[in-house]
Parts: structure tokens; C-alpha cells; sequence
């Protein structure tokens, strides 16, 4: 299961948020609190998350140029809170697993991928992964939920 662990916490700078796996932090994201906007360090690689349009996440790569996307996530309804990703060209679909809980599960081509979750009262996004997905691809998931999180709790408070 990997994790998003206290921003500033397992030897992260202030603003850092360490992406966990069984208490090891194998990634860092630094989410910015006014955009949904992101980097992340996976590895050797650098990644750029950002909203793009009003209904659209998406990642490149730091030294890609700006218009370049390899992870996008389109939001398909509203209402039934389902999306679609593309990830490196493969087709993945996301469905509410819980409202109550705001979870959601991933399949490609009908075969799970991976479920997210939340680590109890902190509501910190978690991700089980179920099949073959790379780390990448992972903390591409994980900050999705952050903003998924962060636009129900903006929509709670209003």
C-alpha cells in the first residue's frame, strides 16, 4: 500500500509531502495549497501535475515542454463521480468505490488496477495497488485524490 505521509515528516523538507511504502518513503510531492497544481520526485524523475482547462489533471515530465502530456485524468460525469485517465497511452477507468468514503477503484480493460482510500482520521489519500502499475503512475493516483479530497471538503465547507 503506498501512502501520503505529514507534509515536512520522514525527513522531508517543510511544504514536502513523502510518498510511502510500508513506512519507506519511496517518492515526494510538493502540492501546491492554492492551484491544483504539483511536483513530484519519483526516482531520478521529475514530474509536473497541473489542472489543465476546467475539467481535466494532467502530468508530464519536468523536461518535457509545457505542452506535453503523458498522465491525464477527464472527468466522464459529475454525478456518478467517474473519470477516465490515460497513463503512458493505457486506458484507465476510475468509479466511486464509496461516496460516503470518497473512494475509487481503477480497472484497465476491465482488470483492477488499484483502489484508494484514506489512512483514518487524517483523511491522508492511500492507494492499494491490485495489479501492474508503476510507481509513476501510482503518485500520479495519489495526488489525484488529494485534489479530489480537496475539492469535497471546498464543496462541504460552502
Amino acid at each position: 500500500m503506498l501512502e501520503l505521509g505529514k507534509s515536512g515528516s520522514y525527513g522531508t523538507g517543510k511544504g514536502t509531502i513523502p510518498v510511502l511504502s510500508d513506512g519507506a518513503v519511496v517518492a515526494t510531492l510538493h502540492a501546491s495549497n492554492w492551484k491544483e497544481a504539483a511536483t513530484a520526485e519519483v526516482g531520478e524523475r521529475s514530474w509536473v501535475f497541473r489542472r489543465q482547462g476546467g475539467r481535466e489533471l494532467v502530468g508530464r515530465w519536468a523536461a518535457d515542454p509545457e505542452d506535453a502530456v503523458r498522465l491525464r485524468a477527464h472527468q466522464v460525469s459529475y454525478w456518478k463521480g467517474s473519470w477516465t485517465l490515460e497513463l503512458d497511452g493505457t486506458a484507465v477507468d476510475a468509479a466511486t468505490a464509496s461516496r460516503w468514503k470518497g473512494t475509487h477503484r481503477y480497472t484497465a480493460g476491465g482488470r483492477p488496477l488499484a483502489e484508494s482510500g484514506s489512512n483514518g482520521w487524517a483523511q491522508r489519500p492511500t492507494l492499494t495497488v491490485q495489479g501492474d502499475l508503476p510507481l509513476d503512475h501510482a503518485v500520479f493516483l495519489l495526488w489525484f485524490e488529494l485534489v479530489l479530497g480537496r475539492r469535497s471538503a471546498a464543496t462541504a465547507a460552502a
